[in-house]
C-alpha cells in the first residue's frame, strides 16, 4: 500500500470531529458530575485543564465523595493514566525521526480516543505528521475543557445527566472508532486484537477473585495493553 501523507494541523482537525462530538457530551457531564461533588466551576476547568483524563476525573470525584485521602487519590489516578504510557509507546516509531519537543507535545495530549483515530489512519497508510497530531489532539484537549467548564455552569438547570443520555456518548464513541479500526485490518491483526481479547477476559476473571472490581480492570488493562504492544507485528 503506498503511504499517503497528512501534512497538516486543518486536516487533524478534521479527522478529529468524532472525538470532538463525543467529548462535548461527556465534558458536560464531566462537569455536571463535578458540581455533585462539590467542586466550583473553577476547580473543575482546572482539572480538565491540567490532567485532561475523562475516567480519571470521574474516578476523582467519586473518590472526594467518599473523603478518600490525598495519596490514595493521586496513586489511583497514576495508575488509571498509566496507560497512556503505552499508547504513546505504540505510536512512538511514527515519531522517530522528529525533535524531543514535538514527541513531547504529540505524548502530553495523547488519548484513547485520539490514539484511536492516529491508529487508524496509520492502518489505512497514511503517514501522520506532528502538525496533523496537533490538529487532531489540541481540537479534542480544547473542546473537552470547555465542555467541563459549560457543564459546570449548567448544573444549576440539569441535575440528572443520564437522563440526557450524556453518559452513553463516551461507549458510542469507543463504539464508533473501533469498527473504523476493525474495517481496515488485516487477518492476522484481527487474529491478534482476538486474542487479547480472551486475554483481558480471563486476566479480569482470575484478578476479580484476589482484588476489587474496579481495580481489577486497571490492572488487567495495563497488563493486556503491554502484552498488545510488545506482540504487535
Amino acid at each position: 500500500m503506498s503511504k499517503q501523507t497528512e501534512m497538516n494541523a486543518l486536516q487533524g482537525a478534521k479527522a478529529s470531529i468524532p472525538t470532538v462530538m463525543g467529548y462535548t457530551s461527556v465534558g458536560i457531564a464531566a462537569g455536571l458530575v463535578g458540581v455533585a461533588s462539590n467542586l466550583s466551576p473553577l476547580e473543575i476547568t482546572l482539572l480538565a485543564t491540567f490532567m485532561y483524563g475523562g475516567a480519571s476525573q470521574f474516578i476523582i470525584y467519586g473518590l472526594i465523595v467518599a473523603a478518600t485521602p490525598l495519596s490514595m487519590i493521586i496513586f489511583t489516578t497514576f495508575i488509571v493514566n498509566l496507560r497512556h504510557f503505552l499508547l504513546c509507546l505504540s505510536l512512538a516509531p511514527h515519531f522517530k525521526e522528529f525533535s524531543l519537543k514535538k514527541n513531547i507535545l504529540i505524548g502530553a495530549f495523547i488519548t484513547d480516543e485520539t490514539f484511536g483515530v492516529a491508529s487508524n489512519k496509520r492502518a489505512r497508510g497514511f503517514q501522520i505528521s506532528p502538525s496533523w497530531m496537533y490538529g487532531l489532539n489540541f481540537s479534542a484537549y480544547t473542546t473537552w475543557v470547555l465542555a467541563c467548564l459549560t457543564g459546570s455552569l449548567l448544573a444549576k438547570w440539569i441535575s440528572n445527566p443520564e437522563a440526557l443520555g450524556l453518559d452513553f456518548a463516551l461507549t458510542a464513541m469507543f463504539v464508533a472508532l473501533l469498527i473504523l479500526q476493525l474495517q481496515s485490518v488485516t487477518t492476522s491483526k484481527l487474529k491478534h486484537h482476538l486474542s487479547l481479547v480472551i486475554y483481558m477476559i480471563i486476566a479480569m476473571l482470575l484478578l476479580m477473585t484476589i482484588m476489587p472490581s474496579h481495580l481489577a480492570l486497571v490492572v488487567a488493562t495495563v497488563v493486556v495493553a503491554t502484552i498488545g504492544v510488545v506482540t504487535d507485528k
